[in-house]
């Protein structure tokens, strides 16, 4: 496969699973009528912020296959990947508050362990991450108070 194709292949998996899970469990009246705290942002802003981080993680990703596939750089991405599309059904389709939470501890010390993994390495892949971490780490924080509050 030529690196194209494997881009390709990166974007794919990662925008379309990302983008799949999102219609897929759509947040309905249960999350509707949750509690939420005062810095909950608005709807309309997660799908553009989620196509964008999915485009840089697809990218990060697709860096490290054409680098090393079976190392352990490799390993922490496909890991946050599966935390990343886990919690989506945990947190909307299982309504599961407490444990999505964990699944998102787990993820946010899946990316941060990548990042520290490749800063050497791969220092683009892991730039690519950063905003990817703040924005899990805000939603750990969103996810947490959610919690709390119900």
């Amino acid at each position: 496969m030529n690196r194209i194709s494997s881009l390709i292949l990166f974007l794919a998996l990662v925008l379309g699973g990302g983008l799949a899970l999102g219609y897929l469990t759509a947040p309905g009246e249960w999350y509707a009528g949750l509690t939420r705290p005062a810095f909950n942002p608005p709807a309309w802003v997660f799908a553009p912020v989620w196509t964008v981080l999915y485009v840089l993680i697809a990218i990060a990703g697709w860096r490290l296959w054409e680098r090393d596939r079976t190392g352990w750089p490799m390993r922490l991405w496909w890991a946050q990947m599966v935390l990343n599309f886990l919690w989506t059904p945990v947190f909307f389709t299982a309504h599961q508050i407490g444990l999505a939470f964990v699944v998102i501890l787990l993820l946010l010390a899946a990316i941060i362990g990548f990042i520290v993994t490749v800063w050497r390495p791969d220092r683009v892949a892991a730039w690519l991450f950063m905003p990817y971490a703040v924005w899990v780490a805000f939603a750990s924080l969103l996810n947490g108070s959610i919690w709390l509050l119900n």
